[in-house]
């Protein structure tokens, strides 16, 4: 943690005591202040990373107080860490601050080596945690192999695969065409038991309806004409490991049935068998379709729907993704860059801005077909928005504004903290952390009317 981000706040009744403990700690940002009231505006303003919090005498009411508000101060900013500092017959008191989710203690009188080595040790344990917290958020970027994303929207569905991926459990993987369902269904075989088994994928769509049964299921010698040996099924290839029926809102009624009983029974009939062969499978279906509407058709089993969808996972279009296109045509950029031999270094402005304007219909694949596209006819090493076939939307998009975005948080912070405190403007400071003369230049900058905000003042008095 840089120096110039360590702020300490020094809670402390005792002038003379808190000008030695300044001293102690002048190489950090130091914020001085009594035990009050005020305290937790304070806590707001400041964000400190430690507080040192003398606790005072062990004298039950003031005791008391003192750790009601320590408790307060961890309810509001749980990742402070905070040492109670008590007189040397107050062990007690530290034990019970302890309880309650300090850090660290320590017993006056003041020793300026040791204070300063358990408070510089409180800073590094804050350090650890920050750091602890960005390798998780990185980490969860990528959350899979092969998955790239840094929306919510991903992350959620990075953890549910996490999470149903050990299990047996038979998976349904519903999104539009080019979303990736079948990169998540191959993380979802990575990631289970059976990754060291073979992965088998069926289109559905592509293989034409009179060879679809025989693909799946396989034949006997004889079963039809053409039919010179016995051929094993790709369900039966699959055997101990992950069968991948995509797009499988296209397969005929005539199979569905079948399909349904290999789901029932863990067994295949080879057309022209007559003894079912014992299968060890991990179903994962997909499909773009609506399947309730197909079933409101008749034209997919309701029960078939049941069983193939004990989890159901939704892959998000890449319009949902906040943030997730840049991200993706960068990455493409470089690897297609580099399998090509292209010189391309990284994007033009207008690029980017059309990329993050744009809706992708064709989502990923698009994304993917335009960034291949350009990398190959680009006259120069960076690609522009003519060279991905985009339109240039002319000026960078507001959420790309950081003085817009700032200016909305901001607003919409003050009016939160207005409606929580019903117009009473200090506790609406208090909440946001700042001074009313403060706030009051925020409701003039936002032409924000306090008054609305359902708490008026009497008559010739100003709401307070």
């Amino acid at each position: 943690m840089n120096s110039e981000r360590r702020k300490l706040l020094i809670l402390e009744n005792d002038r003379a005591l808190r000008r030695e403990l300044e001293n102690i700690f002048a190489d950090l940002d130091v914020v001085c202040s009594e035990a009050s009231e005020q305290t937790l505006a304070l806590v707001r303003r400041v964000e400190p990373d430690v507080v040192l919090f003398d606790l005072g005498t062990p004298e039950q009411a003031a005791a008391s107080q003192a750790l009601e508000l320590l408790r307060q101060i961890l309810n509001i900013a749980p990742d402070i860490k905070i040492i109670a500092m008590t007189e040397h017959d107050a062990r007690d008191l530290a034990v019970q601050a302890v309880g309650l989710g300090a850090t660290d203690f320590y017993h006056k009188p003041i020793n300026a080596a040791v204070l300063s080595i358990v408070v510089r040790r409180a800073f590094r344990i804050r350090e650890l945690e920050e750091e602890n917290g960005r390798l998780r958020e990185q980490t969860g970027a990528m959350a899979l192999e092969g998955i790239i994303g840094v929306s919510d929207a991903m992350r959620s569905v990075c953890r549910a695969i996490e999470k149903v991926a050990p299990t047996n459990a038979t998976v349904l993987v519903l999104g539009e065409s080019g979303t990736g369902k079948e990169l998540m269904a191959r993380a979802l075989h990575r990631l289970s038991g059976r990754s060291h088994r073979p992965f088998v994928a069926i289109n559905c769509a592509a293989i034409p309806d009179t060879l679809l049964e025989s693909e799946l299921f396989g034949y006997e010698k004889g079963a039809f004409t053409g039919a010179t040996k016995r051929t094993a099924g790709k369900l039966e290839l699959a055997d101990t490991g992950t069968v991948f029926l995509d797009e499988i809102g296209e397969m005929p009624a005539s199979l569905q049935a079948k399909l349904l009983r290999v789901l029932q029974e863990r067994t295949v009939d080879r057309i022209g068998g007559r003894t079912p062969i014992p299968l060890d499978l991990r179903f994962i279906c997909a499909t773009n379709r609506n399947l309730d509407q197909l079933i409101s058709t008749g034209a997919f089993r309701e029960d078939l729907y049941y069983r193939i969808s004990e989890v159901t996972l939704r892959i998000p279009p890449l319009r949902e993704r906040q943030g997730d296109s840049l991200l993706l045509a960068q990455f493409l950029l470089q690897t297609t860059a580099e399998r090509f031999g292209r010189p391309t270094r990284g994007l033009a402005p207008d690029a980017i801005r059309a990329i993050q304007a744009h809706r992708w219909p064709g989502n990923v694949r698009e994304l993917e077909n335009r960034i291949k596209g350009a990398v190959i006819m680009a006259e120069n090493a960076v690609v522009t928005a003519s060279d991905l076939g985009l339109q240039d939307p002319g000026e960078d998009p507001e959420y790309l504004n950081l003085r817009v975005a700032r200016q909305r948080a901001e607003t919409q912070a003050v009016r939160q903290a207005l409606a929580v405190a019903r117009g009473n403007l200090s506790r609406a400071a208090e909440l946001l952390g700042v001074t009313r003369p403060t706030l009051y230049d925020l409701l003039e900058k936002h032409r924000i009317d306090a008054a609305q905000f359902g708490r008026t003042a009497p008559s010739g008095q100003q709401a307070s």
